[in-house]
């Protein structure tokens, strides 16, 4: 005779236990955002770059047959930013427009040779005109394009709740101030939009460094007296 073992009512009831238990943990409610694991803080207060025309107007004096010494100030600075942060070419344009003619033309080659000496070469420079038509005398034009940082923009401290230990999740705000430093720092935001282009590089500096390496000498550049870092004997 076959005895019918009678069902451990205690095991089905923990596995039915274990189960739901499975189930909720698979649908329970979380309190870590989708971004949180998608990049860092710092990806999440990016910053920005925009791009804008610099430009600069001097005017031109019906009864002057050069530039006065404040306008080549003015046109000197002007270069050198470009130098500094300028992209793409140094625009020139010639009022088609003008009171005074020869002095316009002299203005635009005054400001190519302040270009020259200011390190930027003449492939660098574009020729434009403007005015034609126009009613009254025009200046000449100077610009160039140049790039801006735009900071991201940090919600106030007040509007989060610090004492939240909800999660261990960090807060929109971290980063935000380091990446609002940066913005103002940052040289040339263009540098944020790709890699720099390298410059030429010397294979005869290198030849001589290298060999240097070899022979285990020192590839440091030797100072003269004047140039010794040690300490003055008048403060000894």
């Amino acid at each position: 005779m076959t005895t019918a073992s009678k069902p451990n009512f205690a095991l089905l009831a923990l596995g039915a236990g274990l189960i739901s238990l499975g189930a909720c943990a698979s649908s329970a409610p979380t309190a870590v955002p989708s971004s949180y694991l998608a990049g860092t803080a710092l990806d999440r207060n990016e910053v920005g770059v925009t791009k804008r025309t610099e430009f600069l107007e001097v005017a031109i004096d019906p009864q002057a047959s050069e530039l006065s010494s404040s306008d080549r100030e003015r046109i000197r600075s002007f270069v050198g930013l470009y130098a500094q942060r300028g992209h793409g070419p140094l625009v020139m344009s010639l009022p088609q427009a003008s009171a005074n003619p020869q002095l316009a033309v002299t203005a635009v080659a005054e400001a190519r040779a302040i270009a020259w000496e200011s390190g930027v070469e003449y492939d660098e420079i574009a020729g434009s005109a403007h005015g034609a038509g126009a009613a009254v005398s025009q200046p000449m034009i100077i610009a160039f394009q140049i790039y801006d940082a735009v900071a991201p923009d940090c919600a106030q401290k007040s509007a989060y709740d610090f004492s939240d230990v909800a999660s261990n999740n960090t807060m929109p705000t971290l980063g935000c101030s380091v990446r609002t430093n940066l913005a103002a720092m940052i040289a040339d935001p263009a540098d944020l939009l790709g890699t720099r282009a390298l410059g030429q590089g010397d294979p005869g500096r290198r030849e001589v460094i290298l060999e240097k390496f070899r022979k285990g000498e020192s590839t440091a550049a030797a100072r003269s007296d004047q140039e010794s870092g040690a300490v003055s004997q008048v403060v000894q």
